[in-house]
């Protein structure tokens, strides 16, 4: 095919990257045809969804009016889990031109046709319930800016588990960048020792509690992200597909956790006990997010992914400190949060 017609072929939105190879002195165009303004877009959105997200889900856990009662968390991950499968088969069923019997054949031939393809699902879906509740115990116990700073250490699990998963090789810069992002994590927790206590403080162990509930969830996400990761390049279901697979056991091992962990609690008050409209906008965040990070891998790439992760810590620190109260930017914290988008700005080598 001669460029000018593979120039047309790819649109007017088409963006062309030129590649000349001395030896043959031939020239590769590669066409991707995604506007770069739907990059832009979801870039954004992304950055306001994980800060919205954050911050929201802190606020919902932190402040509520005197003998007004706290919603189970382990509920609200269920409802979130829920209103990702809704929103994944909508999105299908979209894609099949609205017929329902389109529709249904698509389900069966990919879910009950494929039963051990499904179940491959279960290992990280169990992972992900796991640490979406321990994200709830982690936000409960430690300030916005410091949570988020510190779950990025899942890069460190996700590079380890690449590297023995999918045999993944890591220069040295790489693991050069890893190192200092540990060190920017340790920064974050020094600055307990250092500060006089005061009424908005958390306390010392809770914190120990929150950071243990982080670096858990580091792991889990870690595994299941890569785990999850090899069996996308393995099979040629849509993301979609794999969204709903994933969300139906998670709303399955969800309930077990809501039987195992608050099934008492829930037989006094109820599923619904505490809810209120912040909660159901803490639910519809966090399965919102799921579909958006979907979207940014399919329209963007996981670099723009990267930087609306470290502009969030940027977005998260400024409206804890100012409206929330409950974050102090000492020394320590400014040199991790600046560390933390030098990295991610500068060493752009990591693609997960």
């Amino acid at each position: 095919m001669r460029a000018s017609e593979f120039n047309k072929n790819c649109g007017q939105h088409a963006l062309f990257i030129h590649t000349y190879n001395m030896a043959d002195r031939s020239s590769l165009l590669v066409c991707l045809r995604i506007p770069i303004s739907l990059k832009n877009i979801c870039l954004g959105i992304l950055v306001v969804q994980t800060s919205s997200l954050v911050l929201t889900m802190r606020y919902s856990r932190t402040h509520k009016q005197p003998g007004e009662q706290m919603y189970i968390a382990s509920t609200a991950v269920v409802f979130a889990e829920i209103f990702k499968v809704l929103a994944c088969l909508a999105i299908i069923f979209r894609g099949s031109s609205y017929r329902w019997s389109v529709f249904v054949n698509q389900m069966r031939e990919e879910i009950l046709a494929k039963p051990w393809e499904t179940l491959k699902l279960a290992i990280p879906s169990g992972l992900y319930t796991i640490q979406n509740n321990l994200l709830y115990v982690a936000l409960s116990n430690l300030d916005a800016a410091t949570y988020q700073v510190t779950y990025q250490l899942k890069i460190l699990t996700t590079a380890l588990f690449s590297v023995c998963m999918l045999h993944k090789q890591l220069g040295m810069l790489k693991w050069l960048s890893l190192v200092l992002l540990m060190i920017g994590v340790t920064l974050v927790q020094w600055h307990v020792d250092e500060k006089a206590p005061t009424s908005k403080e958390l306390s010392l162990s809770g914190q120990v509690v929150g950071v243990l509930a982080v670096l858990t969830a580091c792991c889990s996400s870690g595994f299941a992200g890569v785990y999850f990761e090899k069996i996308l390049k393995g099979t040629k279901a849509s993301i979609w597909m794999r969204n709903v697979q994933l969300g139906s056991f998670g709303v399955v091992f969800g309930l077990m956790a809501v039987m195992t962990n608050d099934g008492s609690q829930v037989s006094r008050g109820g599923f619904l006990q505490g809810y209120n409209r912040i909660t159901w906008i803490v639910i519809s965040l966090q399965a919102f997010g799921g579909l958006v990070v979907a979207a940014v891998v399919k329209y963007a790439d996981n670099i723009l992914k990267g930087f609306a992760t470290s502009l969030s810590i940027v977005v998260s620190s400024f409206v804890s400190f100012y409206f929330l109260g409950d974050f102090q930017p000492t020394r320590y914290i400014r040199i991790s949060l600046i560390t933390r988008i030098f990295m991610r700005a500068k060493l752009q080598a990591f693609v997960f």
